[in-house]
C-alpha cells in the first residue's frame, strides 16, 4: 500500500484445494500476512517466475525462496499452520459474491 495503489490477492481456484497445489497460493498470502511492503514486492517477484512454480512442484521448500531481510521465522511459522480454509473462503467469496467461474481471473479497483 502507498497513497496511490494498493495490491491484495483473492484466490479462486479451478481444482480440489490441498496442500500439494497451492504452494504459491499460500507463499503469497503468507507474505502478505507477515513481512514488509518492500521485502515483499521482491518475494512475490521470485514467485511468479515460472522456474520458481516448477521447482516448488517439483518438491523444492518454498523457504529456499526467501529474500535476505525477510522475516524467516515468522514466515514458516505462519506458512506451516495456514489453514487451507483461508483459500477455501477466497473461493467462496470469488464464485459466490464476485460471480467468477472456477479458475477465472479478475481485476477488482477501489480507491481510498
Amino acid at each position: 500500500s502507498n497513497s496511490h495503489t494498493r495490491v491484495g490477492i483473492l484466490n479462486n481456484p479451478s481444482s480440489k484445494i490441498k496442500e500439494s497445489n497451492t504452494v504459491i497460493a499460500r507463499g503469497i498470502l503468507t507474505a502478505f500476512l507477515t513481512q514488509n511492503n518492500s521485502n515483499l514486492k521482491s518475494f512475490l517477484s521470485k514467485l511468479s517466475k515460472e522456474e520458481t512454480a516448477k521447482s516448488l512442484a517439483a518438491g523444492t521448500k518454498i523457504t529456499k525462496f526467501l529474500i535476505p531481510g525477510m522475516d524467516s521465522n515468522t514466515f514458516e511459522k505462519k506458512y506451516n499452520t495456514l489453514e487451507l480454509d483461508l483459500i477455501k473462503t477466497h473461493q467462496m467469496f470469488c464464485q459466490e459474491v464476485l460471480k467468477l467461474l472456477p479458475g477465472q481471473m479478475a481485476v477488482m479497483s477501489n480507491g481510498r
